[in-house]
């Protein structure tokens, strides 16, 4: 996912290891390449446009569009937040993210601001991804797969998958499977006046807070994560 929102990187620290699922079919209208941030008249979309969709292509061939892309990213987070009480801070790390990147494909741009957020975060879980491993098997099977493959005795999910994901097959495996629960965030202070918006991405926090903030305002801090590895180590 673009930029993602606070819960999936609580999800990222409450794992070993994070496996990004980027072998499986694009989704249109979704958070892959895209994402909320907060303005002055709401939540507002920043949208990295793809090129070549078609109903079977999986995310990690999906193109970038417009190479211009991060520089109409860029100049509306410093629309934005650029007010921010932390924002000059971590201006540089973002800065180089949006103008310095000359990735051709989604799922790279997605990893870099992945990692480079986790490293705000503190957060060191081991990120790799799905073609790492051996890919077998489709849905709720290609997943036990990858577990199994982990060595994982247990796999940690958003509460979204509840309406397709098979839990016997991974118990079969000896596997158990536990939820995310998302509720209980407190408020920060968002640099536009209420209402309060959850629902957009981490930037935002880090940006009202700084890391320290974001982690006392984040619902997986104090649990144990694993060490920072190559993706396919």
């Amino acid at each position: 996912n673009y930029i993602p929102w606070k819960g999936y990187f609580d999800l990222i620290n409450r794992v070993d290891e994070f496996i990004l699922l980027d072998d499986v079919q694009y989704t249109k209208r979704d958070w892959r390449n895209r994402n909320k941030i907060r303005t002055r008249e709401g939540s507002k979309w920043l949208s990295i446009p793809v090129s070549g969709i078609n109903s079977s292509i999986p995310i990690n061939s999906v193109k970038i569009a417009d190479p211009d892309w991060g520089k109409l990213h860029w100049k509306r987070i410093l629309g934005s937040y650029s007010a921010a009480r932390y924002f000059q801070d971590y201006r540089p790390v973002f800065e180089d993210l949006y103008l310095g990147s000359t990735d051709k494909y989604l799922s790279q741009v997605n990893y870099r601001f992945i990692k480079a957020i986790c490293d705000i975060l503190s957060i060191n879980t081991k990120i790799s991804w799905s073609t790492c491993y051996r890919l077998e098997g489709k849905k709720t099977d290609r997943l036990v797969s990858l577990c199994r493959q982990a060595e994982a005795d247990e796999y940690l999910s958003g509460p979204a998958a509840k309406v397709y994901l098979d839990e016997h097959l991974f118990k079969s495996w000896n596997i158990e499977v536990q939820w995310m629960d998302y509720t209980g965030y407190p408020v920060y202070r968002q640099i536009f006046s209420p209402p309060f918006i959850h629902e957009v991405s981490i930037i935002d926090l880090i940006f009202a807070e700084g890391a320290d903030g974001a982690r006392k305002h984040m619902l997986s801090f104090g649990s144990v994560s694993g060490e920072t590895n190559d993706p396919c180590d």
